[in-house]
C-alpha cells in the first residue's frame, strides 16, 4: 500500500473557497481530511456537508493550537490567506511535526518569503515544503519546466494567461489588499534577476494563444507567484508574463463580484488557457495548459503534489517549487480531465 492511501490530511483555512475544493479533492482520493481554521463556526458548517470528518479550530497567533491541528496528521495544506500572515506559523508547525507542507499561495512576496526563510531549515528537518502549488506558481512552473525538458537552461520563459473572465474570491480581495500595502502604491515586476518595484505604468500589447482563444490584448509584466517559483530552480534571466486585459478589468472592479458555482463541483464558468513558451538552445517550444475555474483546478494540483510527496515520488529534499521537486511532464499529465495539457515540439530558431 502507498503511504498516501492511508494519509490523513490537516487542511487549513478549510472553510474558504479553496479550502472547500482541497478537502473535496481529498476525499475525492480516498485521503482523509481533518477540517481547520480559526473560525469555529464556518468548521461546523463544513463538517455538516462531510459528516464524520474531524474538525480542529486553530489561529496562526497561538502556535499551541496549530500543534494540535497537526498532531498524528500525516501532512497539512495550508488553504488560508492572507499566505503572508498565516505561511510561517503553518510551515513553523509542519516543521515541529515533522510533516510535509503544501501551501497554494498566489501572493507573490508571501511565495518570496517562504523560500527565503525555510529552505535551509526544511532541509536541515528532512521535511517536504512546497509553497505556491496553485494555479498561480504551480501550474506555469510545470508547464514552463516541461518545455524546457533536458536543456540546462533557458534564455527566456514567456507566460501568458488568457483568463475568459476573473471574478475574485473574498480571499482573494484580502490577499490584493495585503499586497497593494506592502508595494505602497508601486507594482512588482521580475526584472534583470529578481523582483523589483516600479511606478512606471505596465505595458500592454496583443499575444496569440493557441486556438480557441487567438489574439489577444494582454497587459504585460503581470507578475504572479510563477514569477518566484520559475527563477528559483531553472536558469533563465528573461521571464515574461503577461495577463488578458479582460481578466485585468474583471478582478480589479470596484463592485468585483465573487465566483457563482454553475456545475456540481462547485466549479464557475470561468476557463482559462496558460500558454508557456520556452527559448532555449537554438529552439523554442511551447507547453498549454486549458481548463475550468483556477481556484477550483488547485485542489487537484495541491493534491496531486502531496500524494507524490507521501509517496516519494519527489527530486529533491526540502523546500521547493512544483517544477523543481517532481516530475513535470508525468505531472501535468496526471492532471487529466482537470486540465488539458498539451507539449509541443521544439521549434527550431533561425538567425536573424
Amino acid at each position: 500500500m502507498r503511504a498516501s492511501e492511508a494519509a490523513t490530511v490537516t487542511v487549513f483555512g478549510a472553510y474558504g473557497h479553496t479550502g472547500r475544493f482541497v478537502v473535496a479533492e481529498l476525499l475525492d482520493r480516498g485521503l482523509t481530511p481533518i477540517l481547520s481554521g480559526r473560525d469555529e463556526n464556518r468548521l461546523a458548517a463544513l463538517a455538516g456537508e462531510f459528516p464524520g470528518v474531524e474538525v480542529r479550530t486553530a489561529t496562526v497567533d497561538d502556535a499551541a493550537s496549530l500543534d494540535r491541528a497537526l498532531e498524528g496528521a500525516t501532512a497539512v495544506i495550508n488553504a488560508a490567506g492572507p499566505f503572508a500572515a498565516t505561511a510561517g506559523p503553518v510551515v513553523e508547525a509542519a516543521l515541529r511535526a515533522g510533516i510535509p507542507y503544501v501551501d497554494v499561495a498566489a501572493e507573490v512576496e508571501a511565495v518570496a518569503d517562504t523560500f527565503a526563510h525555510f529552505g535551509d531549515r526544511a532541509r536541515e528537518a528532512g521535511v517536504t515544503v512546497v509553497p505556491a502549488m496553485a494555479f498561480y506558481g504551480g501550474l506555469g512552473d510545470l508547464l514552463a519546466t516541461a518545455a524546457l525538458g533536458a536543456e540546462p537552461a533557458a534564455e527566456e520563459v514567456t507566460i501568458a494567461y488568457a483568463l475568459s473572465s476573473w471574478h475574485p474570491t473574498a480571499g482573494t480581495q484580502k490577499s490584493t489588499v495585503v499586497s497593494r500595502g506592502r508595494r505602497e502604491g508601486r507594482r512588482l515586476v521580475y526584472a534583470d534577476g529578481a523582483l523589483r518595484l516600479r511606478t512606471d505604468d505596465a505595458p500592454t500589447g496583443r499575444w496569440t494563444f493557441p486556438d480557441p482563444i487567438g489574439d489577444k490584448a494582454v497587459i504585460g509584466e503581470f507578475t504572479t507567484a510563477d514569477s518566484v517559483t520559475v527563477p528559483h530552480h531553472l536558469s533563465a534571466p528573461v521571464v515574461n508574463t503577461y495577463m488578458t486585459v479582460e481578466a485585468v478589468k474583471d478582478v480589479v472592479a470596484a463592485d468585483a463580484i465573487a465566483p457563482e458555482p454553475v456545475d456540481e463541483r462547485g466549479r464557475s464558468a470561468q476557463t482559462f488557457l496558460v500558454d508557456v513558451t520556452v527559448t532555449a538552445g537554438g529552439t523554442r517550444r511551447r507547453a498549454v495548459a486549458s481548463g475550468q475555474d483556477i481556484y477550483a483546478v488547485t485542489a487537484p494540483l495541491a493534491v496531486e503534489a502531496l500524494v507524490r510527496i507521501l509517496d516519494g515520488r519527489v527530486k529533491a529534499t526540502g523546500l521547493g517549487s512544483a517544477g523543481e521537486m517532481f516530475d513535470a511532464h508525468d505531472f501535468l499529465t496526471s492532471l487529466a480531465p482537470h486540465v488539458s495539457y498539451e507539449l509541443s515540439a521544439g521549434e527550431i530558431l533561425t538567425a536573424s
